[in-house]
This record gives structure tokens, C-alpha cells and sequence, in this order.
């Protein structure tokens, strides 16, 4: 409380000492006093008489009577004692403003104010695990008279997950139903529960939502990793290497992640038989991405970047790259490490249909606003491909 009133006060005194300077610190030079003023006034009055009548503007008489009267108002507003200048004031005045200013601010901030919360914050114990709990408890209630809040029941379900509660978890997801239908990252959670809760086994509902996750999003980090231990756990050691490559591509070199993949990537080739080069073949496609001079102002730091294989004359990807904004022209390669099918790699192909986006959401989904180029049909196993985006989808 102390902390904060004293620096409140200095500016409070530093403010008032900026405003009231002049009246505080009066000027050296001594102000023109009433009564010199009016003698001034009086005098270029009496001037401007004379001269109206050496001119003839007024008779004799005429003058005598008007500079009667001006000496007579000239002796009545001259006779006062009044040496004090005009414009001076009072320092008694000056720092009566300044207390009254002072007090007023301080009644106006004890009474609507934050001062007793400033000084209870000190007194606030940090929350405990029986304090979230609590908290846990009262949003459950909540939620119960009102179940059709399905956002809520995804707050709740992460809520019970960072308790280690995940079989109130799972529940929590069920019921938010239609909410995480469309939402990858949601899918995957709700599968990770599912796995955990029946001791790491992803058969059924689990493996169902982790493949919906990655039809939604193809490079969803937490489905992908999800989907490759699932095929580690099936004794499917080829695929669970190829998916954890491709999960590996997405994922910055020398992380804490990386090595994990990597350490992951390494247990799955030696339980498998499996060479560093027998899992994926290094038949692709590569080349140059470019974009056109008119849409370079739409890019941004923050997009992504895909590169997506086709079977010519079908829908469903057979690989993708992504990856973010970097100098164009940039650089790709496609190769069966970002099959989004492993038993379907991209190697077993004759021909692709390649194309390249860039999206701002990084959604599989293309949205409008989106940059692309024309797809190509090239030969798999060409190095030369050039793509240009040249269009903005709408």
C-alpha cells in the first residue's frame, strides 16, 4: 500500500508545482498597478479631447464641460490605494488550491478506487490443488444445469486432463458431441483419453477418431503422432516409421521433440529390421515454388505453405508438405516420409497431380482467400518442377 501511495503522491506534487508555477513563483518584474492603467486611459482621453478641439470638432463651451468631467472621473478612480499589480495573486491562494486539489483527489480515489484491493493483493495465497479442484467441482455443477453448453464441456474435459482425471475426462468429451466433430486437435485429445483409459490400446472408438483427425488435417501434430504409436502398438513398425518421418518433417531440428521423434523413429527401425533407408523410398517429386510479383504483398510471416500429390483425376491427397513462409523462390521435395497413406506411398505412383498453397489458417480445408497455383501432372521422380501461385482462391 506504502509502495504505491508514495509515488501517487510525488506525482500529485510534481503535477500541481508544472500548473501552478506562475502563481507559485511570481514574475521579478514589478506588474502595471490599477491605477496606472486608468491614469493612462485618462490621459489619451484628454489627448484625443484636445486635439478634436484645435480642430474644430467641438466649441469652446463643448470642451470645458467634457474635460470637467474626466477630471473629475480621472480623480475618483485614481484616489484608491492600489499599488498591487492587476495580474499578480496571492502564494496563501496558490497553496490553498493546492491542498484543496490534493484532498479532493484522495477523496476521490479512497472512495472509487482499487486502494483496499491494492493493499489486500499482498494477502492472497497463491491457488492450491484443493483450491482447482474446488474450482473443477463448481464448473462440473454448472455444466449439469447446463448441458447443452458443448464448448463448456470441452473446457471441463481439458480441465479434468491437467487433474489426471481422465476417465471424468472422457465423459466430458462424449458429451460435447457435435463440437469437436470438426476440430482435429479436439479429435486427437478425445483419442489420447480414450487410449489412456484402456491402457494404451487404440482399438475401436480411439483409432476411429485419430483417422477422422487426420482427414480433417492431414498434419495435425498430436494426431500423427497419436497414429504412428498406434501402429507401433500393432507390431506395424514400417508404418509407425514412415508416419513419425513425416510427423518428424513438421517438427524444428534440435528440439527436445525432435529427439524424441527421432529416439522413436530409431526403437521402431530396430524392432522392426528395418534399415535408416528401408522404410522410405527416396522416389518423389522436387523443385522450385515462385510466386507472382502482384500477390507477394498478400504473403505474410505467419502463413503456411503446402505442397499437396494427387493421383491424377482424385481428391484425396497422397502426400503433403507443409511447412512456413521462407525467400522465394523456395524449395520442396515430396517424398513417401509425407505419404499420408503409408500402404499407398507416393513412390508407387507413375504420375502426380502437384499443386502448391498457402493458407493463412493452415487448415487442410481450402478456405477463400487462400494463394494458389494451377496443378501440374508431372512424372514421379522429376527434380525440375516449377510452380508458380499466380491466383487467390475464391
Amino acid at each position: 500500500m506504502i509502495s504505491f501511495l508514495i509515488p501517487a503522491f510525488l506525482l500529485l506534487v510534481l503535477v500541481l508545482v508544472l500548473l501552478l508555477r506562475p502563481f507559485i513563483f511570481p514574475p521579478k518584474v514589478e506588474a502595471t498597478s490599477r491605477r496606472q492603467m486608468n491614469a493612462t486611459i485618462y490621459r489619451e482621453e484628454l489627448e484625443k479631447l484636445e486635439t478634436e478641439r484645435v480642430t474644430g470638432s467641438i466649441n469652446s463651451a463643448d470642451y470645458e464641460i467634457a474635460h470637467a468631467e474626466m477630471r473629475q472621473r480621472l480623480f475618483q478612480d485614481t484616489d484608491e490605494e492600489d499599488d498591487r499589480s492587476v495580474m499578480g495573486s496571492s502564494k496563501i491562494t496558490a497553496i490553498g488550491l493546492c491542498l484543496f486539489i490534493a484532498v479532493l483527489s484522495a477523496g476521490f480515489y479512497f472512495a472509487l478506487g482499487d486502494a483496499t484491493r491494492i493493499a489486500q493483493k499482498n494477502t492472497q495465497q497463491p491457488m492450491t490443488q484443493e483450491g482447482v479442484e474446488k474450482m473443477v467441482a463448481q464448473f462440473a455443477a454448472k455444466m449439469e444445469q447446463d448441458p447443452s453448453n458443448l464448448q463448456g464441456w470441452v473446457m471441463l474435459a481439458r480441465s479434468y486432463r491437467i487433474l489426471g482425471r481422465n476417465q471424468e475426462a472422457a465423459k466430458a468429451y462424449e458429451r460435447a458431441g457435435s463440437f469437436i466433430e470438426s476440430d482435429p486437435q479436439l479429435l486427437a485429445d478425445y483419442a489420447d483419453v480414450l487410449a489412456t483409459n484402456a491402457n494404451g490400446s487404440f482399438s475401436g472408438k480411439p483409432l476411429q477418431l485419430i483417422k477422422q483427425a487426420l482427414k480433417l488435417d492431414p498434419n495435425n501434430l498430436m494426431a500423427l503422432w497419436l497414429s504412428g504409436t498406434a501402429s507401433y502398438a500393432a507390431g506395424n513398425y514400417k508404418a509407425a516409421v514412415q508416419i513419425w518421418e513425416k510427423l518428424a518433417q513438421q517438427v524444428p531440428p534440435g528440439t527436445e521433440d525432435a529427439r524424441s521423434i527421432e529416439a522413436s523413429i530409431a526403437d521402431a527401425r530396430a524392432k522392426g529390421g528395418l534399415s535408416s533407408k528401408a522404410s522410405v523410398s527416396t522416389k518423389g517429386v522436387s523443385g522450385k515454388i515462385e510466386i507472382s510479383t502482384d500477390l507477394k504483398s498478400k504473403v505474410k510471416s505467419g502463413d503456411i505453405v503446402m505442397v499437396i500429390a494427387r493421383k491424377p483425376g482424385e481428391r484425396m491427397p497422397v502426400a503433403v508438405l507443409r511447412t512456413g513462409i521462407s525467400d522465394f523462390p523456395m524449395n520442396f521435395s515430396l517424398t513417401d516420409a509425407l505419404a499420408m497413406n503409408p500402404s499407398a506411398p507416393l513412390s508407387q505412383l507413375s504420375e502426380a497431380s502437384i499443386e502448391v498453397r498457402i493458407s493463412k489458417t493452415g487448415m487442410a480445408k481450402p478456405e477463400a482467400g487462400d494463394l494458389i497455383s494451377t496443378p501440374q501432372i508431372v512424372k514421379v521422380g522429376a527434380n525440375n518442377i516449377r510452380l508458380v501461385i499466380d491466383q487467390v482462391r475464391q
